[in-house]
């Protein structure tokens, strides 16, 4: 159990005081609020082979409360709690703003959604009178876009360093969400063919079709949990969410019914397609039991035993952390996943007894039967060509399933850079006293992960098409299937 990742936590919007905040102080508040849950919980605090993470901290603490006290406004007060996530540039750290609609800003833009592909900026899509579609987008104020991004992006959120990160969130350069301590562009230079335009950008409240857009230039479209042959012998597994609403653990229930049933079918496929588009992570027991459904079980568990047998899993063992821990016991069982509901049931009382022995860590017991290091993994039921569509943001368990689908040689794969995960993990987010905010508090570290810390996947195939549906995957995926 202990490589597989639990859960994702429930993002929970608390009620408001009906007087308009002061929120400056609310900004305070929750910042120091943060950075106490932060240093009480979080294992980077005593992570031996980390040992600038408390000065990490007390950074992330200083900076955002200089933005706090800054703060006039909702956004201020988001942006305070931002720069705090930045400072730690980890994707399992920090604070998120959960803003009622009064409170939440007019998202605006220029005219047109932006796409970062390979090195450069793009226009995705325009609305009509604005600069063409494919237009590099050289620079703004006199600023180059890279530095653009850095500022307007990364310096309010993890991930600068990360290829996968830009793919997913450089695009924020050119969206307007009310930051008020960050500079707006006003004149921008594109360049098309060889020419290049200045021009003023007029910011307006996004149209109803922007998300689609947007959705598009990141993710292209959205397909429901399921499997589904979509060329003659290419069979496409869509796998958008592994933390799924009760209709999505339904819907993988379905799919996992659907792959035992045409499991000779698959096996003699032209391709099968694992598309990973719009995921953001969860839980990694739905990937698991995808792969273990088309390599088989047994081929599925020796191999990643064997490359995952010098990691073991330390936890932070604190009150707060306790309590996130029992209620995995519900969700797995609601989940359908009874096997590791009774696994996590069992060192409850070993977590419960660490905390009373005042110990800095826990580490989990592994309950699985000890791999035989000598022993050789059956081979996989599943030999034709797999082909994993990554997008850019796909991090957490997204990267789980990646690692064991990868356990294969005939695992491609197709897309972006993927983003990247430190050794700490499975979150939970405590509410903030302001009760428009929450805390990412990771609770647990690996050691020895065969997956280093800040460590992404590049992919086999690049798509650096602006167009990233279905049919265009399937189509790059037919053309590179002619030459293998």
């Amino acid at each position: 159990m202990k490589h597989l990742a639990l859960c994702a936590a429930a993002l929970i919007a608390t009620p408001l005081a009906a007087e308009t905040p002061d929120w400056a102080a609310l900004a305070v508040q929750d910042v120091e609020a943060l950075y106490a849950e932060t240093k009480a919980n979080h294992p980077g605090m005593h992570d031996p082979v980390n040992p600038g993470f408390p000065g990490l901290l007390e950074q992330a603490r200083s900076e955002a409360l200089a933005y706090a006290r800054m703060a006039t406004t909702a956004s201020g007060f988001e942006a305070s709690l931002d720069r705090f996530t930045a400072v730690l540039n980890d994707g399992h750290a920090g604070a998120y703003a959960t803003l009622p609609e009064e409170y939440s800003p007019t998202i605006r833009w220029p005219g047109f959604v932006a796409a970062w592909r390979g090195d450069a900026m793009y226009v995705y899509k325009s609305a009509e009178g604005g600069p063409a579609a494919g237009s590099r987008i050289e620079s703004c104020d006199g600023t180059p876009i890279t530095e653009l991004v850095r500022t307007r992006v990364f310096a309010w959120r993890s991930g600068a360093s990360i290829p996968g990160a830009w793919w997913a969130s450089a695009r924020l350069a050119l969206i307007d969400d009310g930051n008020p301590f960050a500079t707006l562009p006003q004149i921008c230079r594109f360049v098309s063919g060889g020419a290049a335009e200045d021009r003023t950008l007029s910011w307006s409240p996004v149209p109803d079709y922007y998300q689609e857009w947007r959705n598009g230039s990141i993710n292209g479209d959205l397909l429901p949990i399921g499997l589904e042959e979509r060329a003659p012998g290419i069979h496409w597994i869509a796998l958008p969410d592994f933390a799924p609403d009760e209709a999505g653990a339904a819907a993988y229930q379905t799919l996992f019914e659907a792959l035992d049933a045409k499991a000779d079918t698959l096996r003699s496929a032209r391709a099968v397609v694992l598309d990973l588009r719009f995921n953001n992570g969860g839980s990694s027991l739905w990937s698991r039991r995808v792969a273990e459904s088309l390599w088989g079980k047994e081929a599925v568990s020796m191999r990643a035993a064997k490359r995952s047998e010098k990691t073991a899993v330390w936890w932070r063992p604190t009150a707060g952390n306790l309590a996130e821990v029992r209620s995995f016991v519900d969700l797995l069982n609601s989940q359908g996943n009874a096997e590791t509901a009774a696994i996590v049931a069992q060192f409850i009382p070993l977590f419960e007894n660490a905390i009373a022995e005042g110990e800095t860590w826990f580490v989990e017991p592994d309950f699985d039967p000890p791999a035989k290091s000598d022993a050789t993994p059956p081979a996989p039921l599943l030999s034709v060509p797999v082909y994993v569509v990554v997008p850019g943001q796909c991090a957490s368990a997204c990267l789980d399933a990646i690692d064991v689908f990868k356990l294969f040689p005939n695992t491609i794969l197709i897309g972006a850079p993927s983003s990247a995960d430190s050794t700490y993990m499975e979150v939970r987010n405590p509410a903030l006293p302001s009760g428009m905010a929450r805390g990412i508090i990771p609770m647990k570290m690996y050691v020895n992960r065969a997956r280093g810390n800040g460590e992404f996947y590049t992919p086999d195939i690049e798509m650096t098409d602006f167009d990233w549906s279905t049919q265009n995957f399937l189509k790059r995926i037919e053309a590179d299937l002619t030459v293998r």
